[in-house]
């Protein structure tokens, strides 16, 4: 099949599917006028690719488990190619989510309490403009 009905049977733009070619997480075959061409597995490699990605994983930590890209997405949950390397991925990657909403948390605090303050003190129009112009 070619570009665009790989891209109609998954759901994927052509753009994202050259990406996922360009990552090396993906190959197609080039017909003689230099067309790329792809077989069924490409079907399953994208579907695999697309949910990986959704789930917050890099290219970079695909390319721990492109090996079972090209199964069914449900023999995929299950491949047994490199267990700990993937297990080590994932955790690698939850960590960093967790540390990304740790930091998004904090700013929001932040966000909270300068509209706080900000309500209060135009609450206080009088003493708002005041601190107004003494730059505090």
């Amino acid at each position: 099949m070619q570009i665009g009905e790989l891209s109609e049977v998954t759901g994927a733009s052509r753009r994202s599917i050259r990406y996922y070619e360009q990552q090396g997480l993906l190959e197609a075959a080039r017909t003689s006028k230099g067309w790329r061409e792809y077989d069924e597995r490409a079907v399953h490699r994208v579907l695999n690719v697309r949910e990986l990605l959704g789930a917050g994983l890099t290219a970079q930590d695909i390319r721990v488990v492109a090996p079972c890209l090209d199964m069914k997405t449900e023999e995929f949950l299950a491949c047994e190619s490199g267990p700990d390397d993937a297990l080590a991925m994932y955790e690698q990657r939850l960590s960093a989510v967790e540390a990304k909403a740790a930091e998004l948390e904090r700013h929001r605090a932040e966000l909270v309490e300068r509209i706080a303050r900000l309500r209060a003190d135009a609450a206080d129009t009088d003493g708002f403009a005041e601190r107004l112009r003494s730059g505090a």
